[in-house]
């Protein structure tokens, strides 16, 4: 991923030193584990253990001769320990290493996605309070609907994270796990003891049953997972840049002091960081896409899978990671205009209240396809000439004899048609310590 686009910490965890410090600490484990088993004089673990060390420039080196990334890594880490570094790798293959340091990456990753949902998810629950009884217009297929609050509209979105958060948990743990099964997951040089007890060691859960390699259903899990979190990161980005819109200006990316919009146009405020998450998405689909195509393999192993994954998993973690930022960024520095929302939600002279006015007439025994009529011919002429629908609906005799004064006041009634968004807060945020 580009520099543009990746955070400090998590671009941390996916640089070359990073990878070849967990393939280390996977070597290390497992040494230690077969030093307690009697299978590695311990002499040797602990020589193993005070003198290895690497170095990525020599790695690249020695690996442009043996074009193979695990020898030349172990060649170099030999060169520093001596001769005990026979004890090293024992009974191991390269996929034994590879994707069990593999899983210490995604761990350390996962950590700090759940950390960044965690922050989308208070940004959204704070917002969503505070604007829990701001009216505006709720739309359907980009049209006038009924009244509801823009805290709702933050309310679904902090929902949809927080069942996000449960399905990255679920594919991470998924995910975080190792082997130390051999060419072919057959136990063929160590047993299965050995390999639970590394594994315990790194804090990993392991493969029941491998081939060569920790299956792939597991990383397109993941990844897909990555994919439907992005999906709704670009969901709350598409909303809140329609209402940026200049016709609808309900809210503004805050805009910050010197900042320009445009070289040609002086006036512009772009919500260009929105427009940044919705693309960035975009990767994510296609990640998730290369990680379905990696589960299948030949056999008990091809390395079709590798050069994907090379790419894939350090990058879709690094997309993720700045979108979860840039989106939390966003909610929390959001610019709100109450009264341009109050005034959009008037915009069509009370058609928004159609609905309440169908059902009260169907309840006063209309036929719905009577009471229907009845409404949608004072909404089209409210629509095609303008006025007031209320004073359309008053003066129709049909509708006054069903229906008084006071209970039109009530089906006309804003506070009436948003008396239950407490209540929804209310069980939406019960556990949350912030329902009220």
């Amino acid at each position: 991923m580009i520099e543009r686009y990746s955070r400090p910490e998590m671009h941390a965890v996916w640089t070359e030193a990073a990878k070849y410090g967990r393939w280390l600490e996977v070597e290390l484990a497992t040494t230690a584990v077969l030093a307690e088993r009697g299978m590695v004089p311990a002499r040797a673990a602990e020589a193993i253990r005070s003198r290895a060390a690497f170095d990525p420039a020599r790695i690249d080196e020695i690996e442009r001769s043996v074009r193979h990334d695990v020898i030349a890594f172990l060649t170099n880490v030999a060169e520093y320990v001596g001769s005990d570094a026979r004890w090293l790798h024992f009974g191991m293959t390269s996929s034994d290493v590879l994707d069990t340091a593999l899983a210490l990456q995604i761990r350390a990753a996962g950590a700090l996605l759940l950390s960044g949902v965690d922050r989308v998810v208070t940004a959204l629950r704070r917002r969503a309070l505070e604007h829990r009884d701001t009216p505006c217009v709720g739309r359907t297929h980009g049209v006038h609907a009924e009244p509801t609050t823009f805290g709702m509209k933050l309310l679904v979105f902090h929902e949809e994270m927080r069942r996000n958060r449960i399905r990255l948990e679920e594919a991470l743990d998924g995910a975080c796990v190792g082997k130390i099964s051999g060419a072919v997951g057959t136990f063929a040089h160590l047993d299965p003891e050995v390999e639970e007890a590394v594994c315990a060691r790194l804090g990993l859960g392991f493969e029941p049953a491998a081939t060569q390699v920790v299956q792939r259903d597991r990383h397109a899990a993941l990844v897909a997972a990555y994919a439907v979190t992005g999906s709704t990161l670009e969901k709350i980005a598409v909303e809140l840049r329609h209402l940026a819109r200049t016709e609808v200006r309900e809210v503004e990316e805050e805009f910050g002091r010197g900042q320009k919009g445009s070289s040609a146009m002086p006036h512009k405020r772009n919500p260009w960081r929105f427009e940044t998450v919705t693309g960035l998405s975009r990767l994510l689909r296609g990640y998730a896409t290369s990680a379905l195509e990696n589960n299948v393999l030949w056999h008990e192993r091809d390395i079709s899978n590798s050069s994907v994954e090379r790419v894939v998993l350090p990058d879709a973690n690094l997309v993720l990671d700045f979108m979860l930022d840039r989106t939390a960024q966003l909610v929390e520095s959001l610019v709100v205009h109450p009264e341009r929302m109050r005034a959009n939600l008037d915009l069509t002279n009370g058609l928004v209240f159609s609905g309440t006015l169908l059902v009260a007439l169907a309840a006063k025994g209309l036929s719905r396809e009577d009471a229907y009529r009845l409404v949608q011919g004072h909404a089209m002429q409210t629509w095609e000439r303008g006025g007031s629908f209320r004073a359309r609906v008053d003066a129709d005799a049909e509708i006054s004899k069903l229906l008084s004064r006071d209970e039109l006041d009530g089906i006309f009634s804003l506070d009436e048609a948003l008396r239950n968004v407490e209540r929804i807060f209310a069980r939406t945020l019960a556990g949350t310590g912030e329902a009220s």
